[in-house]
């Protein structure tokens, strides 16, 4: 039976007792399950996916989450049955749900006890027959390392706070006539204030950070295992803000090899997008695509 447990920030971290190992009896040279048809399509490098019933989708549960499919495919794509996915920024529990469907052990962290509450309660919603277990920790991503011992992790998969640029209200630019004045409209959809939090940072101070982050979870990764990290750029004052540049500079300062660089092409699921920068000024809607950034541990 596929087990779940929630946790509360404790004083003292301490090591998890969860297992790491493949369950699978895939070749030991094997980086994955899958078969080659499989392997195929995610060679693609760029992705699209629908949500599904079981996604949030709900702002006021989450302000950004990905689909269900998108962590089953990375999941899959890097990991074995049996082995350990780690989400530092674990959010809605996304990361979770498909670690469960998929038979693999799974630990997340957040710093937000409402975001651990709702990891517990979507794993909650369906139990599989399975011997894998998917933890959710309310703990700070800087202590993960006290939780875990090193190169037991298969696969890291998040999507991390986007420096301070949700933490302003919502202007919706892209959006004309009526439909501009929506429940989102100025509105902040920001994580928290909590001064750890990295969506609080200027996006120099928040690199800082991540790469501080990264370099205590590097040597938690198996040699060759991979990290994959979902970012968007975003726009502020008329200029682009290369959040994922940030990010790469900030993973190969600590020891990180980025391999792939995959587009998540979201045109198929985005609705009702007016004309932005008409028509005057190009600027790629940021909402159509985002990266996912995937880098290994070398060896």
């Amino acid at each position: 039976m596929s087990k779940t447990s929630t946790n509360t920030t404790r004083a003292e971290p301490q090591r998890l007792d969860i297992s790491t190992d493949r369950t699978c009896d895939c070749p030991p040279k094997h980086i994955n399950c899958l078969s080659p048809k499989e392997w195929l399509k995610a060679q693609i490098g760029v992705w699209q996916f629908y949500y599904e019933g079981r996604d949030i989708r709900d702002k006021d549960l989450h302000p950004a989450t990905y689909p269900i499919a998108l962590a089953t495919r990375c999941i899959e794509l890097f990991t074995h049955r049996g082995e350990l996915v780690l989400d530092p920024f674990v959010g809605s529990g996304t990361t979770l749900v498909s670690a469960r469907d998929t038979d693999r052990n799974a630990v997340g962290f957040d710093l937000h006890p409402g975001y651990i509450e709702l990891c517990e309660r979507r794993l909650s919603q369906q139990q599989l027959l399975a011997d894998s277990e998917q933890l959710a920790i309310c703990d700070d991503a800087r202590n993960i390392p006290k939780h875990l011992p090193e190169q037991s992790v298969s696969l890291i998969l998040t999507s991390p706070p986007y420096a301070n640029l949700l933490n302003r209200p919502r202007k919706n630019k892209s959006r004309r006539g009526p439909d501009r004045r929506n429940r989102q409209y100025q509105r902040v959809e920001q994580y928290s204030q909590d001064e750890r939090d990295l969506g609080t940072l200027p996006l120099e101070r928040y690199a800082e950070e991540m790469g501080r982050i990264f370099e205590g979870l590097l040597p938690l990764l198996r040699p060759k295992a991979h990290c994959v990290i979902n970012v968007p750029d975003m726009w502020w004052e008329n200029e682009r803000v290369t959040i994922h540049i940030a990010v790469v500079e900030a993973l190969r300062s600590v020891g990180y090899e980025l391999r792939n660089t995959i587009i998540w092409d979201r045109t198929n699921i985005v609705n009702r997008i007016g004309i932005f920068g008409w028509p005057s000024n190009y600027i790629t809607m940021g909402v159509s695509f985002e990266y996912l950034l995937d880098f290994w541990r070398p060896l």
